[in-house]
């Protein structure tokens, strides 16, 4: 890894790996209880031309003692906020999970003050509206809890059985699951940003079919695109997504789904 592939904190919500030629600066938003660091690999497998911004939500990571957040529009206007000064060009949005719901509304309240991705990679998330496909599981008794984390498949077992680290951990994973399970879709006219759903082919929690209703949140091309796994798929396949997400931003790629 080069020095131009490290991301550096530049504010407590931005982590950023700078590239001099970049043409799209792209920002990643991590699923529950993650941080930027989750991103750390991406700005070595991005074309040049891409430069990645990841966002460090509190509660996690180096920003672990304080609290995350609890509400949905504390947390989009505070992000908006902090992203203010980066989103300058052309820029697109990555979000995992709830990840990708707050990228969806972050470019919703975006839209209001007249800035817009050109891009939206949702993944791993259904559309908003669409009827949820698994159970809620952030109230759940601490052991019933951490076994619905193991079963996601998004921690390893090293973690999950690793009682004061995930003493640690747990507020802000259930606070996490909590805003996002609470999450209410508010119907606004749709985007105009491109759009790619990404998922696993094996996903309960975000469905292959659920997929394709982003569709109905914008007005440009909403392609799928499927790879083989389950809810954390992108855990085997960082390079091959990254390479898409390059790939599509830079106009190297045909429109077609698969």
């Amino acid at each position: 890894m080069s020095g131009f592939d490290k991301l550096i904190a530049e504010s407590p919500f931005v982590r950023r790996a700078r590239r001099s030629g970049r043409r799209f600066r792209l920002f990643c938003f991590p699923h529950a209880g993650a941080g930027a660091g989750y991103f750390a690999e991406w700005p070595a497998l991005l074309p040049p031309e891409v430069e990645l911004v990841a966002v460090q939500l509190p509660g996690r990571e180096d920003r672990l003692t304080e609290p995350a957040f609890d509400r949905v529009d504390r947390t989009v206007r505070t992000v908006a906020v902090a992203l203010r000064p980066y989103l300058q060009g052309s820029f697109a949005f990555f979000g995992h999970s709830g990840g990708a719901l707050l990228a969806f509304e972050l470019a919703r309240l975006l839209r209001k003050r007249r800035l817009r991705p050109q891009h939206l990679f949702l993944s791993g998330q259904p559309a908003p509206g669409s009827p949820a496909p698994v159970d809620h599981i952030h109230a759940l008794p601490d052991d019933q809890f951490r076994d619905a984390l193991a079963r996601l498949d998004g921690m390893s077992a090293d973690v999950t059985a690793n009682e004061q680290l995930m003493q640690l951990l747990m507020p802000t994973l259930r606070a996490d699951f909590a805003l996002w399970e609470n999450y209410e879709y508010q119907p606004e006219p749709p985007l105009d940003s491109a759009i790619t759903a990404l998922g696993g082919d094996a996903d309960e929690r975000a469905p292959v079919a659920s997929l394709a209703a982003w569709q109905a949140h914008t007005t440009g091309p909403c392609v799928v695109r499927t790879f083989p796994g389950g809810h954390f798929y992108l855990n085997q396949a960082a390079g091959e997504i990254a390479g898409a997400v390059g790939a599509a931003l830079l106009g190297r790629e045909s429109a077609q789904a698969g």
